[in-house]
């Protein structure tokens, strides 16, 4: 039987399960470009607008965050607003639907009854690769087609749209080799994740200091292509090569490995468990807990580097309007450099965001794998279990923001002199995003308990949260619509006066949301499937 036999069916049922999710990720991903030229083409109409704003975006603070700016064009100002944001929702799309066709579907189970049929061992993978590649090469396309719609050059048009396509190709190949490295699914796209975050944090090193970093990153090969400023497109290469090498490991290790197996060793446990183990919080750690480290790692690097870029910003020769307007849109209004930490500290609000609901997700993995059926087969009852693991979600995310506004507020604290007090607003504007992220976590739980063939939603509100924040101001949206997103009404510390009522709210939304969540999931069936 041949090894890829079944594939064009898996990849059919992919797709048929995917029909709502990956619409949404690829529409959404191939208007931003289009949106954002246009409005670019109104904001900056002449010459003139175009070189003021230049001298302000070279500024190191927003290289770090953005990348250099290659060419004086509009083309070339919209490559720079919205290349890396693009780049990384596109990885983090591709790793997703990864994991979800192969590493998901073996912890579940599903894919061992699949293999019963007539299905070769490579299919489930191929059939991953396939509807992924398809959903990566439709973003770029009609990215590419919708800039060349207002006016942009062909030729950079169709870079851009080549380099974030190659960029998601190339973490779809990643998601498939760590997807063969680990049991769980969760694992899998941590791997894969912190691959994606750290070619973030080496481009934005490399981009303002030694530059030979920068071509050590994905991230970074992505904005060297160069659209709209003497295209690069033998860049392309780059990508191509450790994709193949990527793909080829991940094929190789499927034929090494068990089905539902992983090659990285599982350590043995104890004997006997620990106490703990037999109470519901203990064992809800002991599942958080490789999550939790690996994010508070993560979070104190990323609040370093930004403190770090901080300083750059209060080093620019002649602050300008166009500086200003830009940061304001970021999330800041008193000071360039509080301006600039606002900014930050709102993307890191969102980031965070991100795992506040992995660990209110896993309410629905124990129940969906039938894990929870042991535990509520005791004398624990359904809302002692759940919050369990919601106690993680809501300590997890404020430590988190805490280790990111301690680690920037030590680094930027200790170049300008003043350690003591930048910790501390910093630590300030870090946590006042804890109840914004909270609402998001508050809707996975509602859904969980409510309506929990639809949990999947949840990450649909954040990507929908961070399109409106990052992209509404600039797009004109109306004020109502930007006021969706929990994170428009989060105070914009550190440049901004703090304003008690807007947390008060968010976290009024959140604990009604979880409150709601609660309730249903006490009345409803268990498990769901």
């Amino acid at each position: 039987m041949s090894a890829f036999i079944g594939t064009a069916a898996l990849a059919r049922l992919a797709l048929r399960l995917d029909r709502v999710r990956l619409p949404i990720w690829v529409l959404g991903l191939a208007v931003m470009p289009m949106g954002t030229a246009a409005n670019y083409q109104k904001l900056y109409p002449t010459d003139a607008d175009l070189q003021a704003v230049s001298g302000v975006l070279s500024n190191p603070s927003l290289v770090a965050m953005s990348g250099p700016l290659f060419g004086l064009n509009i083309g070339a100002l919209t490559a720079w607003k919205i290349g890396i944001t693009e780049c990384i929702l596109i990885g983090l799309m591709s790793i997703l639907t990864v994991v979800r066709h192969t590493r998901t579907e073996e912890e579940t189970g599903r894919l061992e009854l699949l293999r019963a049929t007539v299905i070769g061992r490579y299919a489930p993978l191929t059939a991953a690769l396939i509807v992924t590649a398809i959903a990566d090469v439709a973003i770029g396309l009609l990215a590419a087609l919708g800039l060349i719609g207002v006016g942009l050059d062909p030729a950079g048009s169709f870079a851009f749209g080549l380099a974030i396509t190659l960029f998601g190709l190339l973490f779809a190949a990643v998601a498939a080799f760590a997807a063969q490295l680990t049991q769980s699914a969760r694992a899998a796209n941590g791997i894969a994740g912190a691959v994606l975050g750290g070619t973030y944090l080496l481009r934005a090193v490399g981009d303002t200091g030694p530059t030979w970093l920068s071509w050590l990153s994905p991230t970074g090969w992505a904005l060297h292509v160069r659209p709209f400023a003497g295209e690069r497109w033998w860049v392309a290469l780059l990508f191509v090569g450790f994709a193949v090498v990527f793909g080829i490991g991940g094929y190789t290790l499927v034929d090494r490995r068990d089905v539902g197996a992983g090659l990285l060793p599982d350590r043995p446990g104890p004997a006997v468990a620990a106490p703990a183990l037999g109470r519901p919080l203990g064992l809800a750690w002991r599942l958080h807990r490789g999550l939790l480290l690996g994010w508070v790692v993560a979070l104190a690097l990323s609040g370093a580097v930004m403190g770090g870029a901080a300083v750059g910003i209060g080093n620019l020769n002649s602050p300008n309007q166009q500086l200003t307007d830009i940061l304001a849109r970021m999330g800041g209004t008193a000071g360039l450099t509080d301006a600039f930490l606002g900014a930050i500290y709102g993307i890191i609000g969102q980031l965070v965001a991100v795992y506040a609901i992995q660990a209110t997700l896993r309410l629905r993995q124990e129940e969906s794998t039938g894990r929870v059926e042991a535990i509520l087969a005791t004398r624990v009852g359904r809302v002692r279990w759940a919050a369990s693991h919601l106690v993680f979600a809501v300590v997890g995310t404020a430590l988190l923001l805490a280790v990111a506004g301690v680690a920037g507020g030590l680094v930027y604290g200790a170049q300008v002199h003043d350690v003591g007090a930048q910790t501390g607003r910093l630590l300030g504007a870090a946590l006042v995003q804890l109840p914004a992220a909270l609402v998001l976590a508050g809707v996975g739980v509602a859904l969980i308990g409510l309506l929990p063939k639809l949990t999947t939603l949840t990450w649909a509100a954040l990507i929908v949260s961070v399109l409106l924040v990052e992209l509404g101001g600039l797009f004109g949206l109306n004020q109502y619509l930007l006021d969706v997103t929990p994170f428009a009404h989060v105070p914009k510390l550190p440049g901004a006066a703090f304003t008690a009522m807007p947390v008060v709210w968010l976290s009024v939304v959140a604990l009604a949301l979880g409150a709601a969540g609660l309730a249903g999931l006490r009345r409803r069936d268990m498990p769901i499937s």
